[in-house]
């Protein structure tokens, strides 16, 4: 099916950020507990080795996403790991919260634009579940931006343009219902706007099925780095891991 880029409401500046945190908290606590990202340490240790950086430069962050999970199996290879949470739309509870976990997390408590990162900010880059957010001249930006500043870039996205995986998401309400009282922090907000008044789990409805619709194939990913300048500079990896239940699409650009 063709790319269909709807709006999501986590990306709408007017919805109150405490929604939006508990959205973002929730696929934190996802990904964390599922252990989604399992198949692509191989290809986060592989960016780092090739970048000859420890630093991971994570945009988009949203709640931090696995993070944690994924940590702990990098720092078996890379003790000296660092990461560094970044968004547009800043979670601070949720940065801080993740700083916790681990003493090789830090976070900007400032806006970070994926399409345009400071430069101070060196490290392998990465982005998952967010890849999807940006339309297909911003999606070309972060590259672009990738290549201009000689940073190495690896994308993760955990859903695609399909059936089964719309079905899934269609299906997430139930998660969010069955996962609320165990995420944390632990916010009273939470669970008001989960069960009392259901906003939490209508809007995570509709953003998973319009990430699924909006999520590049690897056709489509391959496409926009052909459109980038200065491409030849790079190695471009594209392609699907499987990491359990999950197919997992992934994008590595890593300076040459």
């Amino acid at each position: 099916m063709s790319r269909i880029h709807l709006f999501e409401f986590e990306d709408q500046q007017w919805l109150p950020e405490f929604i939006r945190n508990y959205m973002t908290d929730f696929l934190q606590f996802l990904s964390n507990k599922t252990a989604m990202y399992k198949a692509v340490v191989p290809i986060i240790e592989k960016g780092l080795k090739e970048s000859q950086t420890n630093q991971i430069i994570d945009l988009a962050s949203g709640g931090g996403g696995g993070l944690i999970w994924l940590n702990s199996e990098l720092r078996k290879n890379n003790s000296d790991l660092k990461i560094l949470l970044t968004d547009y739309f800043p979670n601070i509870s949720a940065f801080e919260y993740t700083q916790k976990q681990a003493d090789n997390f830090d976070f900007v408590k400032t806006s970070v634009d994926a399409r345009n990162v400071p430069e101070n900010l060196k490290g392998l880059r990465t982005q998952f579940l967010s890849f999807h957010h940006f339309e297909t001249k911003d999606a070309q930006q972060i590259l672009q931006n990738a290549i201009d500043s000689n940073s190495s870039i690896a994308i993760f996205e955990g859903q695609e343009r399909s059936v089964p995986s719309i079905i899934a998401m269609i299906l997430s309400p139930i998660s969010v219902l069955l996962t609320t009282p165990f995420i944390r922090p632990f916010k009273i907000g939470r669970i008001i706007f989960t069960y009392l008044i259901p906003i939490v789990p209508i809007l995570v409805l509709w953003d998973g099925v319009v990430s699924s619709l909006r999520t590049y194939s690897v056709e489509e990913m391959n496409e926009l780095i052909s459109k980038l300048n200065n491409k030849e500079s790079f190695n471009w990896e594209v392609g699907k891991v499987k990491s359990g239940p999950a197919k997992i699409l992934y994008l590595l650009g890593t300076k040459k």
